[in-house]
């Protein structure tokens, strides 16, 4: 489906010789995943990250399904460079603290009470869903920072400290999973709000 970048976060299961097998054709992928001992370490030059989850597991409540998933991602292609699609373990998932460092969360909507899919049919979907942005081309927009998510939740985090609401853990976790929904443009807007805001906190 034109997905080759696969990084195993502290996992040799793709050096057991089933893996290969399981693979169907795509043994060049397993040959060259690279391998990093934490996630945050897998994630260090990504720009933008999406992790899969459960909606029962997750401490988050804000996510996209997949079908959302395909229109954010094409935006966000238009201003960074790389994105990551972050699956857990087979048994457990993602933990909390892996979670949090994501952009956005996304999950499968399941009618099932105890709602899971095992690890190969969250890739199929995932990989099936986003498959046209590898097809995609876009003219580079004029207004451009990668650094430009990271950089609003540093202040946002900054503003809930100066208002003294940084303890409100339901507002915190709200503010850091529905940054990473907006658009570009209205990034760069609340860039401007958040300057009016502590402008006139200053005075």
């Amino acid at each position: 489906m034109g997905f080759s970048d696969l990084r195993i976060v502290d996992s040799e299961a793709h050096r057991q010789e089933g893996a290969r097998w399981v693979a169907h054709g795509s043994g060049d992928i397993i040959d060259n995943a690279r391998f990093f001992p934490t996630l945050a370490d897998a994630l260090a030059d990504i720009d933008f990250t999406v992790a899969t989850t459960a909606r029962s597991r997750a401490k988050f409540h804000y996510y996209a399904t997949p079908a959302e998933l395909l229109p954010l991602m094409q935006e966000k292609s238009q201003w960074m460079e790389r994105a990551a699609l972050v699956f857990g373990r087979e048994d457990s998932g993602l933990t909390n603290e892996e979670l949090a460092l994501a952009d956005v969360l996304t999950g499968v909507p399941m009618v099932a009470d105890y709602p899971s899919l095992n690890l190969g049919q969250a890739v199929m979907v995932y990989c099936y869903q986003l498959a046209s942005l590898m097809q995609q081309r876009n003219e580079p927009v004029v207004i451009q920072s990668e650094e430009q998510l990271k950089a609003l939740r540093l202040r946002a985090r900054s503003l809930l400290g100066t208002l003294g609401v940084a303890d409100d853990v339901k507002l915190a976790d709200w503010l850091e999973q529905r940054l990473g929904l907006f658009a570009q443009r209205d990034t760069a807007m609340l860039h401007r709000l958040l300057h009016d805001i502590e402008k006139k906190l200053a005075e």
